[in-house]
């Protein structure tokens, strides 16, 4: 279950500039976008053609680099992270009509809130990213484990194929929130529960 608002009002032929400029694609959004309501746009919807890639990279640490530049700009990164869309393990810029591939070292995404919220007299897991996406975990949106660069690391499956990174200081809270118990091989294993979803997370 994801929190988030689906933005209709973005019309099949608006054209986006070729050169794929990143600050003309923010435009873009923006004018598409004007609300100051942090909404989703109907992606699966769309079916652009592709149109290459751009030198644009979403480091392993959550940060967004275009053309060996820094982005600072938080606002800026939270566009784009709307926008983000995956499609046969490579990641995009999706429009109504461009489809621009970018290179992600891990996951676009990074949780840095863990909170419990009360839904229909259940308690759930509720995580928030640094773009202010909300999760709730469940059985579409499971929290998982897995190897980056030989490192075991936390992830939540967000939306479209896209998981977000569960940072330390936020992982360190579901251990709080959760019970360490040991298997059979000696190994410690985090017991968590969302709803009706049971979660046993090898540490």
């Amino acid at each position: 279950m994801v929190k988030q608002n689906n933005s209709t009002s973005v019309e099949q032929n608006t054209l986006v500039p070729d050169d794929k400029n990143l600050n003309n694609i923010a435009q873009y959004l923006k004018d598409v976008q004007p609300s100051h309501k942090r909404s989703i746009p109907p992606l699966e919807q769309w079916h652009p053609k592709h149109c290459g890639r751009m030198d644009l990279k979403v480091k392993a640490n959550g940060e967004w680099w275009h053309e060996g530049q820094l982005i600072k700009r938080q606002r800026m990164i939270d566009l784009f992270s709307t926008v983000l869309w995956k499609e046969a393990g490579k990641f995009y810029l999706k429009t109504p009509v461009e489809q621009i591939e970018i290179e992600v070292e891990d996951e676009p995404l990074m949780v840095n809130q863990v909170d419990q919220v009360e839904i229909d007299g259940q308690s759930f897991i509720q995580l928030t990213t640094t773009n202010q996406d909300i999760v709730i975990v469940d059985e579409d949106h499971p929290i998982f484990m897995r190897e980056f660069q030989g490192e075991l690391r936390p992830y939540v499956h967000v939306r479209f194929g896209i998981n977000a990174l569960i940072q330390r200081a936020s992982f360190f809270h579901l251990v709080e929130m959760g019970v360490l118990i040991e298997n059979e091989q000696g190994e410690s294993i985090l017991s968590l529960k969302s709803g009706n979803l049971d979660l046993q997370l090898g540490t």
